[in-house]
């Protein structure tokens, strides 16, 4: 079901009319469905059934405070690349134990952090970061759980901006490497190998490539039992991937089955970490249409929408669907690149899309759920959007728009 779906040629966020909505909040807007999170994680619960499991949510994705609390309501983990995301986590109410820490760059007072809040796992991504853990661990007086994150080189078939599995890409420990620092993990007692860990990219829409990678992942870990090392998890990441404009992706039932078939005599958990699939879909933005104008080979529509709202278009070239909140039967379709007020000429959210627009008319960028909100910024000085949780006929103000002194409020004047 389709919590976004139009009545009488108004587009409805669930029990509420979207343009109801921009009038009482303002534009450019960010609007999540309570409904369509609460079914995405259910669906991923169920797809996990079978086999011992943890949903670690991708707090990257959207780390908003609100979908961080329903989704820890949920009962969900979570995949955190920062003390920040970590720390939200926590205010949100999350279990820090059900914590994974991954990314390729943590600080040592990152790791301290992590440590002393006593998450899940850290996921190392190299021989370095394992000395570092290790040291930490040492002075703060625990064990640090930690599992290697393995590059595969599995190409995940997805845009090469969001592919993490090749060896060209910077994530990841090489699978040659894997046994040599899982003995010296064995043997330092400040470090306990607790699981196996990889990610090979975002927006799959094949089950073949994660296959693969957990093929690799397994014989990884036969391998450390023949060596007396047991490890309680294989974390395979996420990376399902969404439907923006024509892409097919399998549900999670189908893109899970073959790998719950493959652990099926494994003693380990299965780890995973969701983030697009989760919100994207989950959630759109508003923008006003403010003007329009040819220029002899393209009509522009200028919204107040910007790619400082929403920059995976013009960061590598994401295709989102675009479309008005109001459809009128006598309006006629136009072709039109939709851009915005910031002054690159790469602030685009749209090219060449067929629409009937009028100036004040609100258009909704499908997807934006994930990667929309979470990688906004305040270029032009332009201030960060509100964002809308709505439930049913309820909306509430999940994030309010910033203020204008909001945005200098950390600086100061040079003597």
């Amino acid at each position: 079901m389709d919590y976004f779906n139009y009545k009488d040629g108004q587009l409805y966020a669930e029990d509420i009319k979207v343009t109801d909505l921009t009038l009482r909040y303002g534009t450019p807007l960010y609007i999540y469905s309570r409904a369509t999170l609460e079914r995405h994680y259910k669906a991923f619960e169920r797809a996990l059934k079978a086999h011992n499991h943890l949903i670690c949510y991708s707090v990257k994705s959207n780390s908003n405070l609100a979908v961080i609390a329903l989704m820890a309501s949920l009962g969900s983990g979570f995949d955190v690349v920062s003390e920040g995301e970590l720390r939200r986590v926590k205010a949100a109410g999350g279990d820090t134990h059900r914590v994974v820490f991954s990314g390729v760059g943590k600080t040592r007072e990152e790791i301290a952090y992590a440590l002393n809040e006593r998450i899940r796992c850290i996921n190392v991504e190299s021989e370095e970061e394992l000395l570092v853990v290790s040291e930490e661990a040492k002075k703060a007086g625990v064990v640090a759980p930690v599992a290697l994150r393995i590059n595969p080189d599995v190409d995940a078939r997805t845009l090469p901006a969001i592919s993490t599995g090749l060896r060209s890409n910077k994530f990841g420990i090489w699978r040659e490497d894997a046994l040599r620092l899982y003995k010296r993990i064995a043997s330092d007692p400040n470090l306990k190998a607790a699981g196996l860990d990889c990610h090979i990219g975002s927006q799959m829409t094949s089950s073949v490539p994660i296959l693969e990678a957990a093929d690799i992942m397994i014989d990884i870990y036969k391998e450390l039992l023949s060596e007396g090392i047991k490890v309680d998890h294989i974390d395979l990441g996420g990376g399902l991937g969404v439907t923006y404009d024509e892409e097919q992706p399998p549900s999670p039932d189908d893109f899970f089955s073959g790998i719950i078939e493959k652990f099926s005599d494994l003693d380990c958990e299965i780890y995973i970490e969701p983030g697009r699939a989760m919100v994207a879909n989950a959630g759109v933005l508003c923008c006003k249409v403010l003007y329009q104008k040819d220029n002899g080979s393209k009509h522009f529509v200028i919204t107040d929408g910007s790619m400082s709202d929403l920059i995976r278009p013009a960061l590598y070239g994401a295709h989102m669907t675009i479309e008005n909140a109001t459809l009128r039967k006598s309006d006629v379709l136009r072709k039109c690149d939709v851009v915005g007020p910031v002054c690159e000429s790469d602030d685009f959210l749209g090219k060449d899309r067929m629409l009937a627009v009028r100036n004040s008319d609100i258009l909704v960028v499908r997807g934006a759920g994930a990667y929309g909100s979470s990688m906004s910024s305040c270029y032009n000085s332009r201030r960060l959007c509100a964002e809308i949780m709505v439930s049913g006929d309820r909306a509430n103000v999940v994030r309010r728009r910033q203020e204008f002194s909001q945005m200098w409020e950390n600086e100061a004047l040079a003597d």
